[in-house]
């Protein structure tokens, strides 16, 4: 039974970590303090807090289908990645804000074959893709006669590449940005090697993350 795994599994943290740390939980309970933002993909696959090893309150976490970040836009729809960035921003006034791709995405996937079954039968689906859609124009260009898995590959990085531009268009994400209050990142994790790459701009290249750089991005 699929449930099973996860009630023992709350009863189990419940027992063997809640008790333990009864006050830690209590200071949570009053108020959350996280320094990074990650804006991840809904994949089960991926979960940030165990890919980084984050306790409780160390992350502040939107999941979207692709870990997309829409262009910043001041209407009356519904926009929930936008207010989780407005509150991760202004009020928590988090340090850094991350936007963590992985190999093997499916809206990835869909926004590059152009499925028509896609677009049909899961309209959310595309029309939210279609934020990334110069993305894909951007590695049509490069990479039009490459093998389908380079393609994704590249658009996987191209589409985050995007969100970062896309977090730069809200007027509280980039002044902060330009006085250094805020620092924004693309990171891609593998799932085939289990490495995880980090986006260079001054290379305009994802590198992977190994001690060295870490050390690098702690200096910067």
């Amino acid at each position: 039974m699929p449930l099973r795994k996860l009630t023992n599994g709350f009863l189990e943290f419940q027992r063997g970590t809640f008790m333990p740390k009864r006050q830690f939980f209590s200071d949570l309970a009053v108020r959350q303090r996280p320094k990074i933002m990650m804006v991840a993909c809904s994949d089960s696959r991926v979960d940030p807090a165990i890919l980084t090893n984050a306790d409780s309150g160390e992350l502040f976490m939107v999941r979207n289908v692709a870990n997309l970040v829409p262009p910043c836009t001041i209407d009356h729809g519904a926009h929930g990645t936008s207010a989780a960035l407005e509150f991760a921003v202004i009020s928590l006034e988090v340090e850094h804000i991350i936007v963590l791709g992985h190999s093997g995405c499916g809206g990835i996937k869909a926004l590059l074959t152009a499925d028509p079954v896609i677009a049909r039968e899961h309209a959310f689906i595309h029309n939210w893709m279609q934020i990334s859609d110069e993305a894909r124009r951007r590695t049509l260009v490069v990479a039009r006669h490459q093998p389908l898995e380079k393609q994704l590959r590249i658009l996987e990085q191209e589409a985050i590449k995007t969100s970062l531009a896309n977090l730069l268009s809200f007027p509280w994400i980039s002044e902060r940005v330009q006085d250094e209050r805020l620092r924004i990142h693309g990171w891609r994790f593998d799932l085939n090697e289990g490495n995880m790459y980090v986006f260079v701009p001054e290379n305009d290249r994802f590198e992977p993350l190994d001690m060295d750089l870490a050390a690098k991005m702690q200096g910067l």
